[in-house]
């Protein structure tokens, strides 16, 4: 608009032409009156009036209808609002808990991120946390109460933690995990709110007669000016990725070290696919000795894994990443097979004892997979000895009996591995039918340093021989362990004491050596 029309002088200017032209429009009307006044009395004769009238009438009727017609059409835009409204609300919410879901959380990063809207940008503007929350144990209470009941659960969470924070920064990302926006946090305050996080979900629940609880692992970082806010989000996931490593109910602050920590993990998962498919990852033998007879009696395969740069990767780090991305069934379907096979060249006494982890229980073809492999390398059913810990018997106990009762029925000899550090041990027993169990070597490291690690041993043993399964303890390392562990009665050793883990290629020396060295005493 010109400046001189922003002037007090041009807004006058604009009145006064405003006021000309409406009594030029009164002025208009007027005469088309008096035009029409002496149509009808020129034309009176020929029914110019019903004409008028005609026409007055279809005129005030037209009228009628368009003002009827835009009110309709104004109830349908307001219904249309509300659906189009009703929508979004579904699309941007948790229909469960009803909190903003990952695509609300999508949609306020872009808000933020192009400041359509001057308050909403405002408030951004100040110094934003943002925490990641994850449940801890959340699957085990699933199976517990049931899914209704884990429902249940996580909408009482979710009203714990708006409770802390605004409801309007509450998100849930899908499954057990959540994430808060925060504005106004000092690094004090961070913390402080990490620790009421965590009480708040920690306390037990009340789910249909049931105190059920869960832990939370929470990360969390603060936004830098100038960033993108999902980049802040993907630091506190990582953060909280990293506390909850660490076991139950921790919080940690975003560190530089955890993104390294993270590309690491997605190098060696890529190592680890191409070894799995070039079968690099090969088994080791530690040999079991029959404490009775001094002879070998088996032999356990463990997986060992040196990649390219000649480094010696830990079973447990790319064990679990097998777990967590799925190539566990692959690797377990190879190594079984190899192992079998290797068993082959073996005295037909000694036994091949096998690892089955608490993932692969879950599978549906776990014993069509054993089978299979004990059928192409026509290894005989009872020289197989499947480990299965106490924690993978609980994730679906109907499930695991029936695994492990066609492997009964087919000769596979099934042992309680780690016994005493799991779920319920005294319980597995006497659910399950088992052909041995295995004492954890964390307690015979400290038994005889401990009075009450000793008796607990001591238990252990007494109860094999009460209910006629054999026992192995594991981690034996020294000569007065051994000696100790004979007086009590122990059916199987294993540990470094006896022999470290070995190529396949080994045995076959080490077991020549053996029989040497018990004809010789």
């Amino acid at each position: 608009m010109p400046v001189f029309f922003r002037s007090r002088a041009g807004r006058q200017w604009l009145s006064l032409m405003a006021l000309g032209a409406a009594l030029w429009v009164v002025g208009a009307v007027l005469q088309f009156g008096d035009l029409l006044a002496l149509f009808v009395q020129q034309f009176d004769s020929y029914g110019a009036d019903k004409l008028v009238l005609a026409l007055a009438v279809a005129g005030t009727m037209s009228f009628v209808y368009s003002v009827l017609r835009i009110t309709d059409l104004r109830k349908e835009m307001d219904l249309r609002a509300k659906a189009e409204a009703k929508a979004d609300w579904t699309a941007t919410h948790d229909h469960l808990t009803k909190l903003p879901n990952r695509y609300a959380f999508e949609r306020a990063v872009l808000l933020h991120r192009r400041a359509q809207i001057d308050a909403y940008s405002e408030e951004w503007e100040r110094n934003v946390s943002i925490f990641c929350v994850d449940l801890d144990g959340f699957k085990k209470v699933n199976d517990l109460i049931g899914h209704n009941g884990g429902d249940a659960l996580l909408v009482e969470v979710s009203k714990r933690i708006c409770a802390i924070g605004s409801a309007d920064s509450v998100y849930r990302f899908g499954g057990d995990e959540f994430i808060i926006v925060a504005t106004g946090l000092s690094s004090q305050h961070e913390e402080r709110l990490s620790r009421l996080l965590i009480q708040a979900v920690t306390r037990p629940i009340h789910i249909n007669g049931f105190a059920v609880e869960v832990g939370a692992s929470v990360g969390y970082d603060r936004w830098q000016q100038g960033e993108r806010l999902e980049d802040t989000a993907h630091r506190a996931d990582l953060a909280m990725y990293e506390a909850k490593s660490r076991g139950p109910n921790n919080y940690l602050a975003f560190e530089a070290s955890m993104r390294d920590k993270v590309a690491l993990r997605a190098s060696l998962e890529a190592k680890l696919r191409v070894a799995i498919k070039n079968k690099a990852i090969r088994p080791f033998y530690q040999p079991l000795i029959d404490l009775k007879t001094d002879e070998v009696c088996g032999f356990e395969a463990l997986a060992r894994w040196t990649d390219d740069e000649g480094n010696s990767i830990p079973p447990a780090v790319f064990i679990g990443i097998a777990e967590e991305t799925g190539l566990i069934t692959v690797l377990f379907e190879d190594l079984l097979s190899q192992a079998c096979n290797d068993a082959l060249a073996w005295d037909d006494h000694i036994t091949l004892s096998f690892n089955v982890s608490p993932v692969q229980m879950e599978d549906r073809l776990l014993t069509a997979r054993i089978f299979k492999a004990l059928t192409v390398n026509d290894l005989p059913a009872h020289r197989l000895e499947i480990e299965i810990t106490e924690n993978a018997l609980i994730q679906d106990p109907a499930s695991a009996a029936a695994v492990l009762d066609e492997l009964h029925d087919a000769g596979v000899q099934i042992a309680l591995d780690d016994f005493g550090t799991g779920y319920s041990s005294l319980s597995q027993l006497a659910s399950y039918r088992f052909d041995k169990i295995k004492i954890d070597k964390s307690f015979i490291a400290t038994y005889r340093d401990d009075e009450r690690q000793e008796k607990i041993v001591r238990a252990m043993l007494a109860l094999g021989v009460s209910l006629n399964i054999k026992t192995t303890a594991e981690g034996i390392e020294e000569p007065r362990q051994l000696n100790h562990l004979l007086e009590l009665g122990c059916d199987v050793g294993q540990g470094y004491f006896f022999g470290r883990p070995m190529p396949a290629g080994d045995i076959s020396a080490f077991l020549t050596q053996r029989n040497a060295t018990l004809a010789a005493e």
